[in-house]
């Protein structure tokens, strides 16, 4: 096995450092020394697209929305499943996570970022959509900082998994929309939370890697009623 290599770093706003290496031709993203993502195990993010496109996010003209851009494999398989009339906006909050797709990870998804379809908004998720219109997006993703249960980014982002946070979501989401949180770990009480908040919720368990024994992580979709 070939060593480590650290391609870039950078500090965030908690003191921690967060860096992109690559090994064995495969890509890391920590915290604090603290694993984040790879390239590795994908799966769940691409499947994050699928649940959350299955009923409309296909259509012509589709409005999507992405929280975190990440190594890109939501917003790939987004793409592959959306019409070419649709538009795909992506809140990343930090701007070195786009940076180092454009110039480290052309070869992973990073190209994507100049698809015409695509948008690419350096702000925290929560911003975007309180300046939404109402009812302006089909699907909204959101991939944030290891999901409801963690955060080991940014402590604010926590302010997406509460009630406030499931208001602005509502508004944001078109009726008969659906918006799919991805999370590091199973939550049972997000799901009653959001079935309060007026979302039709479940959870669903997916797979890390392809050929993996179990779930591991978790999608929590949130339709909103027609």
């Amino acid at each position: 096995m070939k060593p480590s290599v650290t391609l870039a770093e950078t500090r965030l706003a908690s003191g921690s450092t967060l860096s992109l290496s690559t090994r064995d031709g495969q890509y890391y993203l920590r915290v604090a020394g603290r694993e984040l993502m790879s390239t590795v195990a994908a799966d769940s993010e691409m499947r994050l697209a699928e649940v959350g496109c299955e009923k409309i996010g296909t259509a012509p003209g589709a409005r999507v929305l992405i929280g975190g851009l990440g190594f890109g494999f939501t917003l790939r398989r987004v793409l592959e499943l959306g019409h070419p009339e649709a538009r795909v906006d992506v809140a990343e909050l930090l701007p070195e996570v786009v940076a180092w797709n454009r110039q480290y990870l052309q070869s992973v998804n990073g190209g994507l970022l100049h698809d015409p379809r695509v948008e690419i908004l350096i702000e925290d998720v929560l911003a975007v959509l309180t300046a939404a219109d109402a009812g302006q997006y089909d699907v909204i993703l959101l991939d944030v900082d290891n999901g409801p249960p963690a955060s080991i980014v940014d402590p604010a982002t926590t302010r997406l998994y509460s009630d406030g946070g499931f208001t602005v979501l509502s508004r944001a989401l078109r009726a008969g929309g659906r918006a799919v949180f991805w999370s590091a770990s199973n939550d049972r009480a997000f799901v009653k939370r959001l079935t309060r908040a007026g979302f039709r919720a479940t959870a669903v368990g997916v797979k890390a890697y392809p050929n993996a024994k179990r779930d591991t992580h978790t999608l929590f979709i949130a339709d909103r009623p027609d």
